[in-house]
């Protein structure tokens, strides 16, 4: 049977997409649910632990959210442009998102915080993105951090007080234009609990690109383009998840990008696992077979999203449907601010 979008669409009352996150990260609430048996079990975040056995690894995506929107003006015309850093393609240049696109034609410059930061449009791309790039003096992430805003979901109207509440704890590799936000929920102290369990915590990278939150606009979801993101696993967190396999413990991925990364690795070796870096575009939809995840923790995802078709994959389109439904009829909070669920 051939599954459309429309397969994967839920009513989603507006009120439950959280638009600031919870001061207590690891308060949210966590929805268990056993894809074996069927069953769903309402418990926080912080509950998690009870859900992690020793000699397993819980695998999270340490990228860093880079603060790319940035506002600026033409200094010939002083038009106003908001610029949204998608990609480092190359040197100092950038794809991008610009706000009016039609006031950002090719040889335009734009200008940022009095001229500390300047730059060219080099191309226009077939999408409407622009291809442009920087000058400046000194360190260019020092300047994005004093000029830069969060680039928040189009679904997150509230201003974000304090930008860390956008960043993981253990966020440390610069790149992605969106969090991965299923490790939002942890605290230092929540990873220091789950490691005296004898639980290994092993981190690779996925930079999340703006293509995440693009809808599926076609019917069969077999006609749906990936978006790709740029992927690393190290040496050193391959050997430890092979180690962690050879012992029988499980590999639990923390979110959605940590899945993608895992099962492209997976599939380009076998099911083995080595140490990778590159480009994926890897679309996980249900009769996928998963190679390397055993279970996984993650947020509540927009409807008819590719996210969705994920989870469904793992846990059966009709089982991620009951979750769902559940989870909007007991008030769960939703999208990136909101709360969690853990698939086993």
């Amino acid at each position: 049977m051939t599954l459309t979008t429309a397969d994967f669409d839920f009513e989603l009352p507006e009120e439950l997409i959280a638009q600031t996150p919870l001061a207590n990260r690891e308060a949210s609430r966590l929805l268990i649910l056993d894809k074996k048996t069927g069953s769903i079990e309402d418990k926080h975040f912080y509950d998690i632990v009870d859900e992690l056995n020793e000699g397993d690894a819980l695998v999270m995506n340490n990228t860093r959210v880079l603060p790319a929107r940035l506002y600026g003006e033409k200094p010939e015309t002083g038009g106003h442009l908001e610029v949204l850093l998608l990609t480092n393609t190359e040197g100092n240049k950038w794809e991008t998102l610009i706000k009016p696109a039609k006031r950002a034609k090719v040889g335009t410059i734009i200008s940022f915080g009095d001229g500390r930061l300047r730059a060219e449009v080099l191309e226009e791309l077939e999408h409407g993105g622009r291809i442009i790039e920087f000058k400046y003096e000194g360190v260019f992430l020092e300047i994005l951090e004093s000029l830069g805003e969060m680039p928040l979901p189009p679904y997150i109207k509230e201003r974000l007080e304090d930008p860390d509440r956008y960043q993981t704890v253990y966020a440390e590799e610069n790149g992605s234009a969106a969090a991965p936000t299923a490790g939002l929920h942890f605290t230092k102290a929540l990873l220091e609990r789950i490691e005296e369990k004898g639980v290994k915590l092993v981190y690779l990278t996925l930079h999340v690109g703006l293509g995440t939150f693009r809808p599926v606009n076609v019917e069969s979801i077999e006609d749906h383009a990936m978006h790709s993101e740029f992927y690393k696993l190290t040496e050193e967190s391959a050997s430890a998840l092979r180690e962690i396999k050879a012992n029988g413990g499980r590999i639990i991925a923390v979110g959605t990008t940590s899945i993608r990364t895992l099962e492209t690795i997976g599939t380009k070796f076998n099911g083995e696992i080595q140490a990778d870096s590159g480009w994926t575009d890897i679309f996980i939809t249900p009769g996928y077979e998963f190679k390397l995840v055993d279970a996984f923790s993650t947020n509540f995802h927009l409807p008819k999203s590719t996210l969705v078709m994920l989870v469904s994959a793992f846990a059966t389109r009709d089982l991620t449907m009951k979750a769902y439904h559940h989870a909007v009829s007991n008030r769960y909070r939703f999208f990136s601010f909101g709360d969690a669920m853990f698939v086993r």
